[in-house]
Order: structure tokens, then sequence, then C-alpha cells
């Protein structure tokens, strides 16, 4: 999802203007309410709060976190609006958003993001970012594990599309590891900067990852390769 649904309103715009809209089924949950708090060894994803702001505008807003997403607010006040965004989105059960937050700190240090692509959320696109020092620290793949459990054992997920640069060496690899099959190219289908770049269409299953997951259960722990 380097195409962030969300927006800063500039004149003549509204915010979120680019999210797909969506009429979502009318349901009753408690994740539409408030998101869940999800925990691994290492790391908590919980809903995003207002403290997150500037921490969050620090660390995505580098040069080498943001070249390959859509830009990012650039101020916290801007993230503030963002994670007022994000909250209005959950509660009409269109989109979600994650806070990365590691051991031992109190803000986040990155996202995790799901949105719907149909109203019944069954397809469901999802995207990640994380703050340039927490790079192959193990965050990611943690935290990518609680959301995609969460993804098809709570929100009903059947297929779970990622759109990510081919010159997005790491991100490619990132969706690579958690099983994610690779489709095809989108050519010129990502706009930054006035320029277009080709992307790579990936996919996750419900069933696929289910029986992974179970597979892996089956392992001895002392043979899981972590």
């Amino acid at each position: 999802m380097e195409k962030m649904p969300y927006a800063e309103a500039r004149p003549g715009t509204s915010v979120g203007s680019s999210l797909l809209t969506i009429e979502p089924a009318v349901v009753s949950s408690d994740w539409q309410r408030q998101l869940p708090v999800l925990s691994a060894p290492g790391v908590t994803l919980r809903e995003l709060t207002l403290a997150d702001a500037a921490s969050l505008c620090a660390l995505l807003t580098t040069e080498e976190v943001s070249r390959f997403i859509s830009p990012p607010p650039t101020t916290a006040e801007g993230f503030e609006k963002f994670i007022r965004w994000t909250q209005q989105q959950r509660a009409a059960g269109r989109y979600v958003c994650f806070g990365v937050v590691p051991r031992g700190m109190s803000t986040a240090v990155g996202l995790f993001q799901v949105r719907a692509l149909e109203a019944d959320r069954a397809m469901s696109e999802w995207g990640f970012v994380i703050g340039q020092p927490y790079w192959g620290t193990g965050l990611f793949a943690a935290g990518a594990q609680l959301v995609l459990d969460f993804v098809f054992t709570t929100l009903g997920v059947e297929r779970l599309e990622a759109r990510s640069s081919v010159e997005n060496g790491r991100g490619n690899g990132a969706l690579r590891k958690m099983g994610a099959v690779f489709e095809r190219v989108l050519e010129r289908a990502f706009r930054r900067h006035e320029r277009l770049y080709d992307q790579n269409l990936w996919s996750i299953h419900r069933q696929d990852w289910l029986e992974r997951r179970s597979a892996e259960a089956d392992v001895p722990s002392v043979c899981r390769v972590h």
C-alpha cells in the first residue's frame, strides 16, 4: 500500500479523498469500536494515539523511509490529523491502522495499515512502514505475523494484496518472507513527485496462511527458525 489512502487536506480537496469509497456491510464488532492490542516478543501493536504524532513525524518523513510511499504528513500536526482520520475510518469498518511500539517504548515507530477493497473486506490491501533505526531488528516480521493473524481470523479477509515498487528491494523481500506470492508487475501504477513507478502485485490467501501457521505450530519449538 505505497499509496497511503490518507492525504492531507489541501485547498479544493478533502482529507482522505484518495480512499476507495466503500459502503460497508452493516456489522457490529469490537474492533470497529477500538482496535485490540496485539503482542509478540519485542513488539506491541495498538491503535494510534495523538501522543504518537511527534515520533511518527520524526521517523517516517526521512528520505530513506518515505522514498517509496506517498509523501507522509510533514508536521506533527499533520500526523495528528492522520491519526484522527484512521480512527474515523476504523469506526466505519473500512480501514485499520496499527501503531508499532517496540518493547520498552511508549510511542509508535511505524505503521501497519489494512484497507478494504470490497464492502465485506473479503478482498483487502495492506501496507507497512517502519522507522529506519528499526530495520533489520525483527520488528517487522513479528508485527506482520500479528497483523496477518488478525486480518485472516478477525476481519475475515480471504485475499490480502500488497503493492510494492519494483525498485523497493527491502519491501519486496519483506513480503516474500511473509509468504506473499508475486503475481505480476503493474506498469506505471504509482505516482510520486511527478514520476511514475512500476509496482509488484503480491497476494496472500487466507487458506494458505492458515495452513502455514498450522504447519509451524506442528514443528517442535527447538527446531523453529525465528
